[in-house]
């Protein structure tokens, strides 16, 4: 028995370190998932002030007409299609007034709808932020949006950050607007905390 006992210890002590290294690799992996889930949450838009743009997504929800409530992309001609609704432009309106242009094409054929217009995701007002932030990449453009608040955004700068030398190239004219990012923060040069604009990148060297 004290032979067999020796040859079991190994086996037991690798095979706890298989386990552990599994539990290990899972926690890993659900924390990943739950950063990225972070990352691509989009907060709430405003049904009063967003305008809708091409290729934004729309959840449409008609009260107690499950057959109406379906999911719309809008074309790059600024129009959706949905049952019952052929055609209608809702580019430049706001999620409110598509509501209310829904409601009045639905109610030829459906006695008082009652429907709900929702921004599932924004495609046509992105802006971009690159270099030493925590989480580089493509961000939703709410109703506003400043340096500062993309920067906290996208998890913040990373400790390499030259904070004085941060820059936003501008999409609409091609020009460049140099931010001294630590100022900014003391309220030195709040002026330099600049709106972004649609296609606006923000570089942290």
């Amino acid at each position: 028995m004290t032979h067999v006992r020796q040859h079991c210890a190994p086996i037991c002590l690798v095979f706890s370190l298989i386990m552990a290294g599994l539990y290990c690799w899972a926690q890993e992996m659900q924390v990943t998932a739950d950063e990225s889930r972070s990352n691509n949450a989009l907060p709430p838009v405003s049904t009063s002030a967003y305008r809708i743009g091409v290729g934004d997504v729309l959840h449409i929800a008609v009260w107690e007409e499950p057959q109406l409530t379906e999911t719309a992309v809008v074309r790059p001609d600024g129009k959706i299609s949905m049952l019952l609704v052929s055609e209608l432009n809702v580019a430049g309106m706001t999620p409110d007034a598509a509501q209310q242009a829904l409601t009045e094409q639905l109610s030829k054929f459906v006695h008082k709808p009652r429907v709900t217009v929702t921004v599932q995701e924004i495609h046509s007002r992105m802006v971009f932020i690159t270099g030493e932030v925590q989480r580089p990449g493509a961000y939703p453009l709410m109703d506003t949006m400043n340096v500062v608040q993309l920067v906290a955004r996208s998890g913040g700068l990373t400790d390499f950050a030259k904070q004085k030398r941060v820059y936003v190239l501008r999409a609409a004219n091609s020009t460049r607007v140099n931010v001294n990012y630590e100022k900014v923060l003391k309220g030195q040069a709040s002026e330099q905390n600049i709106q972004l604009a649609p296609g606006d990148t923000v570089v942290v060297p």
